[in-house]
């Protein structure tokens, strides 16, 4: 059996649509103050290698966002989705892209694995369950 899964998303337009083979892996929810303003909430991110991701069709419709000196965001041009985030400028990560869950065609099958930068959580709520929950990464 393997372990890879195909992921397919798109937009809330549905111009830009993409799919992905890669290793079936777990959403992490990220509570930093950039991600929070990105998605007007915490970011549900699902890491995978960049060079699995193959956007199908809208590429003309992604624009990038230099949002710090180590990374970068996309979004449509078309509708405003969060797409993806590459920290193209950090050594540890920059082969991943982490592109929001909320983008996947259902049923997704993936399970939630835990919190990061919980110390700089929004104060408009809490983190409730028992999945880990980290001050940083």
């Amino acid at each position: 059996m393997s372990d890879l899964k195909i992921y397919k998303g798109k937009c809330l337009c549905g111009e830009v649509s993409f799919k992905a083979e890669a290793p079936k892996k777990e959403v992490g929810l990220c509570h930093c103050t950039m991600c929070r303003r990105w998605n007007s909430g915490p970011f549900h991110a699902l890491a995978i290698p960049f060079d699995a991701l193959k956007v199908e069709s809208g590429e003309e419709n992604i624009s990038y966002y230099r949002s710090s000196d180590y990374a970068r965001r996309a979004f449509c041009n078309n509708c405003g989705s969060s797409l993806f985030y590459h920290g193209d400028k950090i050594p540890e990560i920059a082969h991943e892209v982490y592109f929001s869950a909320g983008l996947l065609e259902e049923p997704a099958g993936l399970k939630m694995a835990g919190h990061i930068f919980c110390a700089s959580k929004g104060d408009y709520y809490e983190i409730e369950g028992d999945l880990p929950q980290h001050e940083t990464v």
